[in-house]
């Protein structure tokens, strides 16, 4: 890539890569690999002067007479917008990693800029997860989404999302009600909120942490903008999570996306009847995605090496299991009801008198049978325990 030497440089390279933005349809794949071989504003002046490959020339030639980058700029200052391009120290890293990874969908490459709304910086994200899902979201799906977004948060970890209804709200709200910072990835300009109730929600975003989209101040959302934005996602993050997902999601775009990434994906399974769970469900049985179910085994799959180590869940341990299996072969032919001799214990468990003796004294220190009417009984300790 063309990288800019001065201030100077760094401002005609803004001006440049935001007119490539208003020419080219955010992901455009041919945009991106142009810019990143020639620089952007080498790319530009092709544009303009008949240099560029006729395809390019055609689609760049019904916007480029009309886009006004210094206007959109200022503007967008105005608004508390900025324009962050990769040659800018926030610029973070973790986009770059598109720029290796193979189209989907038409869509793909490092974007060409994007514009920012909140105090943050972007390389002060960090860490972060993706959480993504459903929009008409279960309370389950929603509740689910919460609760890891407010774990993986008070790990540390940035929760990203797309500022859509059901999982996305969710996950936004979980990390901001435990104090996190999480980032809204929208698809459209980030003058409009789309969609429209969540107005709050978004400047509550902007506040606490950021909104980011390739698409300039007056920019509707269409279906093909969706799916570039979900690429950013998952560029943002350092793993995905799927909580609920129909057969045709975007979640599952976003979740693909992360898998070109070679980073972790992750599913939170949903009952097998849920229709919300069946995309989720997809991802797991060919193996294209970790089952979790909580915040802490989420972190343990992104987490650094032993850092989230999770014991393996075990019952409570009770009584009995800390007996031979000889011991519980005795207790085994212990009655709960009417009381049974020595002799009747023995011949229940196939032992010789002597030895069930023994058993039933050790098992009687334990307070697991007592001795009563001249026989066995199991106790109420046996009986719960």
């Amino acid at each position: 890539m063309v990288s800019p030497s001065s201030v100077d440089d760094l401002e005609a390279e803004r001006l440049a890569r935001l007119t490539l933005s208003l020419v080219f349809e955010p992901g455009d794949p041919r945009a991106a690999k142009l810019c990143a071989e020639v620089g952007a504003r080498e790319l530009v002046d092709r544009l303009r002067s008949d240099r560029a490959a006729a395809d390019i020339k055609t689609d760049a030639g019904t916007r480029l007479p009309y886009v006004q980058p210094e206007r959109d700029l200022e503007r967008a200052a105005v608004m508390g917008l900025r324009f962050v391009i990769p040659d800018d120290p926030e610029w973070p890293a973790w986009l770059d990693g598109l720029a290796a990874a193979p189209p989907l969908a038409e869509r793909g490459g490092v974007p060409l800029g994007l514009w920012v709304r909140g105090r943050r910086r972007l390389d002060e994200v960090g860490r972060a997860l993706a959480i993504v899902g459903s929009r008409a979201a279960t309370t389950y799906g929603t509740d689910t989404a919460a609760r890891i977004a407010g774990t993986v948060a008070q790990g540390g970890w940035s929760v990203i999302s797309g500022g859509a209804y059901g999982v996305d709200q969710a996950a936004h709200r979980g990390s901001m009600g435990v104090g996190g910072t999480t980032v809204a990835v929208m698809a459209h300009g980030l003058d409009r909120t789309y969609p429209a109730g969540h107005v709050d929600l978004v400047d509550a975003i902007a506040e606490r942490g950021l909104v980011v989209s390739e698409l300039a101040p007056g920019s509707a959302p269409t279906r093909i903008r969706f799916l570039a934005r979900n690429r950013l996602i998952a560029a943002f993050a350092q793993g995905s999570v799927v909580v609920e997902a129909k057969v045709r999601s975007g979640a599952l775009n976003t979740a693909n996306w992360t898998g070109r990434l070679h980073r972790p994906v992750m599913g939170v399974p949903g009952p097998v009847t849920s229709a919300f769970s069946a995309g989720v469900h997809a991802l797991l049985r060919t193996g294209a995605a970790t089952l979790v179910t909580s915040g802490e085994e989420v972190l343990e799959v992104v987490g650094r090496v032993g850092e989230h180590m999770l014991a393996e869940p075990r019952a409570p341990e009770r009584a009995r299991d800390r007996l031979t299996v000889r011991l519980q072969q005795v207790l085994d032919a212990v009655p709960i009801g009417r009381p049974t001799s020595t002799d009747g214990v023995a011949r229940t468990a196939g032992i010789g008198i002597v030895e069930a003796r023994r058993g039933l004294d050790k098992l009687e220190q334990h307070g697991l049978v007592s001795s009563a009417d001249g026989g066995w009984r199991l106790t109420d300790a046996a009986l719960t325990h």
